[in-house]
């Protein structure tokens, strides 16, 4: 189906007249809603008239109060907010998430000055773990004997690779006793 002059004077005198896409789709024959609603936006059609019932009678705005008794509109009870996976808890309430320090010494003090690596100084065989601020003079890495693939010896091993229940066991215990 082509647009003719015909046909595109027939879709412009019943789009001014206020019938749907559906309805002049219909009305044309051969060609689909969204064909309509296509050429009209070609055609740049946006304005409408306004049909007979709506301008001999104003519309009032949809309420939620029911049509018959005179009580009052009933106030919407406020919802819980909830967060990701929590929809279903009744009382929710934001923990705050706190960072689990291990039980771990300090390793700076632990790691003697000969074993201690600079980036130069690494192999796979020695631990990677950063110690300090690497913008200082003072940078280093650990530098001790690691296992082959692990990057990190055993004490920064414990640090680093926390099985997963475990930190959710200890973020329990941190929030609660804050």
């Amino acid at each position: 189906m082509s647009w003719t002059d015909e046909r595109v004077e027939l879709l412009k005198k019943l789009w001014s007249d206020g019938l749907s896409a559906s309805q002049i789709a219909g009305e044309l024959g051969g060609v689909t809603r969204n064909a309509v609603i296509g050429k009209v936006h070609r055609l740049g059609l946006s304005g409408r008239a306004k049909s007979s019932s709506s301008s001999s009678k104003p519309r009032r705005p949809r309420t939620n109060a029911p049509a018959t008794g005179t009580s009052a509109p009933k106030k919407p009870t406020p919802q819980p907010q909830t967060i990701g996976a929590t929809a279903l808890k009744a009382d929710i309430a934001p923990t705050p998430i706190v960072e689990a320090e291990p039980d771990l010494e300090p390793i700076a003090e632990l790691v003697p000055i000969s074993e201690r690596a600079s980036i130069l100084t690494l192999t796979e065989r020695t631990c990677k773990w950063p110690i300090g601020d690497p913008a200082t003079d003072d940078f280093y890495f650990c530098g001790r004997q690691s296992d082959a693939g692990v990057p990190y010896c055993a004490h920064h091993c414990k640090i680093a690779y926390q099985p997963v229940a475990d930190r959710r066991r200890d973020r329990k215990v941190i929030a609660r006793a804050g």
